[in-house]
C-alpha cells in the first residue's frame, strides 16, 4: 500500500487541531495530527499500544499526570490505557502510531 499524504484529506478535530490517516491495517494505523500553537489533544486513554514521533514544533506532553515538553525529533511510547494528552506550545505536527489500528478514527 503506499499513500501520497497530499492525496489524504484532512479530519477536523477542532479549531486548533486536524488528523490524517496516513495508512491503516488490522493490526496497525499510522495518523499524522497537526496542532496550530495552542492546540489541545485532551487527557484520554485507549487499548491501544501508541508510539508517538515528533516531527515539528514543541509539545506539552502529559502522561499520568506527569508533564514533559517534547520537541521536533523526540518521541513517546504509550503503553495500553495509560491517561494521555498534549498541548502545542508551537505550531506542532506529531506522526501517531497505533496497535492495534484505532477502529474509531474509521468511523
Amino acid at each position: 500500500m503506499i499513500i501520497k499524504n497530499s492525496d489524504v484529506n484532512y479530519d477536523i478535530l477542532n479549531e486548533k487541531s486536524r488528523r490524517k490517516i496516513l495508512a491503516h491495517a488490522e493490526s496497525l494505523m499510522m495518523v499524522e495530527v497537526t496542532f496550530d500553537k495552542g492546540g489541545v489533544g485532551a487527557l484520554h486513554k485507549h487499548v491501544h499500544e501508541q508510539i508517538s514521533y515528533i516531527t515539528k514544533g514543541s509539545i506539552e506532553f502529559d502522561m499520568d499526570g506527569e508533564k514533559t515538553v517534547v520537541t521536533e525529533g523526540d518521541s513517546i511510547y504509550i503503553p495500553t490505557n495509560v491517561i494521555h494528552g498534549v498541548k502545542a506550545l508551537t505550531d506542532a505536527v506529531i506522526i501517531d502510531i497505533f496497535t492495534p489500528q484505532r477502529e474509531d478514527f474509521l468511523a
